[in-house]
């Protein structure tokens, strides 16, 4: 099943689309989501309402553009370069992070993200 959802980070529209996995589909279930973001270094993050454990696709080192769940915050978040932990080479999350979707959108607009911004998640149907 596609799932394409939309992000709404301060009228900062993404799109991306959700992979195929327990978690990504317990996320879907809960949209609309609306929440607010917090910033650390190239990374978005905020809560959901989603509780989920670590899963088979956890990874602390990400992509740009991963959608990862991080189950200590029950937190969304997304990748579009380093973060205060990251090495020269790679992306690197705080903990392990389940690999939920991918955005499908360009990233360089998040460079001009402000930390507290309001997030709205909604379902492409």
């Amino acid at each position: 099943m596609e799932r394409k959802i939309r992000i709404n980070l301060d009228n900062i529209i993404l799109e991306a689309e959700l992979f195929d996995n327990i978690t990504a589909e317990k996320i879907w279930d809960s949209l609309p989501l609306e929440s607010f973001g917090n910033l650390w270094g190239e990374e978005v993050y905020f809560s959901t309402t989603v509780t989920s454990p670590l899963d088979e696709t956890s990874h602390i080192i990400v992509q740009k553009g991963d959608i990862a769940y991080w189950p200590p915050s029950k937190a969304m978040c997304i990748f579009w370069g380093k973060t205060p932990v990251s090495t020269d080479t790679e992306i690197k999350a705080a903990s392990a992070v389940n690999i939920i979707g991918k955005v499908t959108s360009d990233l360089s607009c998040l460079n001009s993200l402000k930390d507290g911004c309001d997030v709205l998640v909604t379902k492409i149907e």
